[in-house]
């Protein structure tokens, strides 16, 4: 159904004309506020319902996303153009400013209160990235799939090359290294996870469409893939995995009676394995994007105490700002293999068998 939606509602890229008096008006609005680095950070690194890709005087050049919404015992869908960048409400819905829906949709309800619609399905940004992704992900691999067929036997080229080396070093160092023996039935989860993280860690760095989206800074996003972690870990639990939870062994007994103090510590454990993995990808990512943008948001604040402090602070900022871009290559890959390696790990411990 979300795909019906999609085609049926597809985004919109358009450029506003100069002569359209509404934007006119917005970006005038724009050049007389104070720059703010706090709230143009936080724009950049959360989601949004429509894709800004640049600004060109007066020329808003933007991916207007579908609106999908079910309120109140009705579907309403709309573009997000008639939010006119969030400055505006439609169909009694609005983006929220403040508190904790910022930056979401929400209406008034009798008391003039700021309220969610009962859900809100609508494909935002990240989103979209996801989706961009997703296809440009299962694209190469069916083509590196094929390129094995008809290369039987013979070494690899292209991107066979280039993604055979990661491939067998997820496969070997990480997933028969950490599980064992069963790890041929863990390894394709282990690499869907592996190159959907690195993968969307790199677009994230790209400063243009389709790259830019902060998705894997996205908590959502990281705590889902913590959740399949989770589930699989659980289901895959054997009886010396739970016995090691409810009953350690070589642990002292006034540990477990009367209080089962080490139980109830594993028992958290559980949970918060997962948890640990959620919000360390998401702070890690999240925190790359800040700096970044922090060292961009110097150019403009100096430049607002006079141009010359701006352009003197640019090269200092522009510097620093290119180290972190590949600093961030590296932190990349590194919190992929790091995602990857604690699931395989957590994997291992579960089917491990008595010793």
């Amino acid at each position: 159904m979300l795909t019906a939606i999609f085609f049926v509602s597809s985004p919109v890229l358009r450029a506003n004309e100069a002569s359209n008096s509404d934007e006119i008006k917005y970006a005038e609005e724009i050049e007389k506020e104070e720059f703010k680095a706090g709230e143009m950070i936080i724009e950049h690194i959360t989601d949004s319902y429509e894709w800004h890709i640049i600004t060109i005087g007066h020329n808003h050049i933007s991916i207007y996303l579908p609106v999908i919404l079910y309120d109140q015992g009705k579907w309403i869908i709309f573009n997000s153009k008639h939010l006119h960048h969030g400055k505006d409400s439609y169909k009694g819905y609005h983006i929220a400013k403040e508190g904790f829906n910022a930056g979401k949709l929400v209406r008034r309800n009798e008391k003039g209160e700021e309220v969610r619609p009962d859900y809100d399905i609508s494909i935002t940004k990240n989103v979209l990235a996801l989706f961009i992704s997703a296809v440009l992900i299962i694209w190469i691999f069916i083509s590196v799939a094929n390129s094995y067929k008809r290369r039987r036997g013979q070494a690899p080229k292209g991107l066979q090359s280039m993604l055979e080396p990661l491939i067998l070093f997820i496969r070997d160092d990480v997933a028969k290294a950490s599980i064992g023996h069963k790890y041929e039935r863990y390894t394709p989860y282990l690499l869907t996870l592996f190159f959907f993280i690195f993968f969307n860690n790199l677009f994230g760095i790209v400063p243009f469409f389709p790259g830019g989206a902060n998705l894997t800074g996205n908590i959502g996003v990281t705590g889902v893939m913590a959740a399949f972690t989770f589930i699989i870990t659980t289901i895959s639990g054997n009886k010396n995995y739970w016995m090691h939870i409810v009953n350690m062994p070589g642990v002292p007994w006034w540990l477990k009676i009367p209080v089962p103090l080490m139980p109830i510590v594993e028992l958290m454990g559980i949970f918060t394995k997962p948890f640990v993995l959620m919000v360390r990808l998401f702070a890690n990512i999240s925190a790359g994007h800040i700096i970044i943008l922090g060292f961009v948001s110097l150019i403009f604040i100096f430049g607002n105490i006079h141009p010359v402090a701006g352009y003197g602070v640019s090269i200092v900022s522009v510097a620093f700002g290119i180290f972190m871009d590949l600093l961030e290559l590296l932190v990349a890959f590194i919190q992929a293999y790091v995602f990857t390696i604690l699931s395989a790990l957590y994997f291992g411990m579960a089917i491990e068998e008595e010793h």
